[in-house]
């Protein structure tokens, strides 16, 4: 399993992928509420988005309904961040990295967040798959 971003969402939707996922991959990736919304509320109304659309309602959600750990959990993640003075600059990174943690899985991303997360958690961030 790999937990996709929103960032390399919007670069698939966006027809411009750093890497380009084979079918395999694809078969592999999870998604969570919180880049479920990140996702729809960026959707255009046009033909292709509802398409796309179509194709993320079959991606598995992980943690839903999510538990209450996983949300004291990216708190936590933010506060250890802010204690070493690196800046999160999205608590919902903190929350999407909780949820890779929780289910041990990585993230795959464009986001310099992940990055930072993964210096001070056992968050495993990847930007190749």
């Amino acid at each position: 399993m790999i937990l996709v971003d929103t960032s390399v969402w919007i670069e698939l939707l966006n027809g411009k992928p750093a890497v380009q996922p084979s079918e395999d991959d694809l078969l592999r990736f999870v998604t969570c509420g919180v880049i479920v919304q990140e996702v729809f509320q960026g959707l255009r109304d046009t033909p292709a988005a509802r398409s796309f659309a179509e194709y993320f309602e079959a991606v598995p959600c992980l943690a839903d309904p999510m538990p209450r750990r996983v949300f004291t959990a990216a708190a936590d993640i933010y506060r250890q961040g802010r204690r070493r003075r690196y800046t999160i600059r999205s608590s919902a990174d903190c929350l999407i990295a909780a949820v890779a943690i929780e289910y041990e899985i990585p993230v795959w991303h464009r986001d310099r967040d992940f990055d930072a997360i993964s210096a001070y958690t056992p968050l495993r961030a990847i930007t190749q798959i």
